[in-house]
């Protein structure tokens, strides 16, 4: 019956694929391919910013993959979050270690099964989500969070993070104009406080989620904001740092060498 009523809605209101422009399907299997054909993995920009933890990414942004994400955060394709939070879910579980039980790049090593994840969505600024109507990296992150749980992992979104101070148009910036447009610019929740300063939250159960990786500075940005949490006396730096996971990055980001 839904395949019924999909074929019905795409005569009555006519779509394209939101990557190839293929008649009468949302997103055609070829994009979808794009974005869910190949397993996540480790990225870094070059020069990377400090503090940036450890990012997986399941796609280079371009072509379909870019054309698939632009469709959802600026036009409203709002059926596409769930290819999407899929994605991000592959993501997550390379950069905790689900995929073989391999030890993670931070040196913490794999987490318990049973250890629920906590996604931290960045945040975007109040007029930019009222132009949009929707949030679209939250949206996005509780797709992966119940395709996550869906699987047997265990896992949540928590939005503990907001803007401190409004900042500039990041297009046309550099690396180190970003780093510096971004500095100080987020800041945690007093919910999202209150959590880490009593210890209820291990870092190494924080997942920073984003669309999107360039430069690294928004994400390196959250990272120091959530870092503050932790206080002087928690866990080391080591083996108590959040980690992060996009959908897609920059394509010279999965070209560095990282043996």
């Amino acid at each position: 019956m839904r395949n019924v009523w999909h074929e019905l809605s795409g005569l009555l209101l006519p779509m394209t694929c939101a990557g190839c422009g293929r008649p009468r399907t949302e997103l055609c299997a070829v994009c979808g391919a794009a974005l869910l054909g190949g397993p996540a993995r480790r990225v870094r920009p070059s020069p990377g910013p400090p503090g940036l933890p450890a990012v997986y990414a399941a796609a280079p942004y371009e072509n379909a993959v870019r054309a698939v994400l632009l469709a959802h955060k600026e036009r409203g394709a709002l059926g596409l979050a769930g290819v999407l939070g899929r994605a991000l879910a592959g993501c997550v579980r390379a950069g905790t270690g689900q995929l073989g039980g391999a030890a993670t790049p931070s040196g913490a090593g794999p987490l318990r099964a049973d250890a629920p994840l906590l996604l931290v969505p960045v945040p975007s600024a109040r007029s930019a989500t009222a132009a949009r109507g929707h949030d679209p990296v939250r949206r996005i992150a509780v797709t992966a969070a119940r395709e996550l749980r869906r699987a047997g992992r265990p896992a949540h979104v928590f939005p503990v993070l907001r803007q401190r101070r409004a900042v500039a148009d990041q297009s046309g910036l550099d690396a180190r104009q970003r780093r510096a447009n971004l500095a100080g610019a987020l800041e945690l929740t007093a919910a999202g406080e209150r959590f880490f300063r009593r210890g209820l939250v291990r870092h190494d159960r924080v997942i920073l989620v984003d669309d999107l990786l360039t430069t690294g500075s928004t994400l390196a940005e959250a990272a120091r904001a959530v870092g503050e949490g932790r206080g002087t006396d928690r866990e080391p730096s080591v083996r108590g740092g959040c980690r992060a996971a996009v959908v897609a990055a920059s394509p010279s980001a999965f070209e560095i060498n990282r043996n």
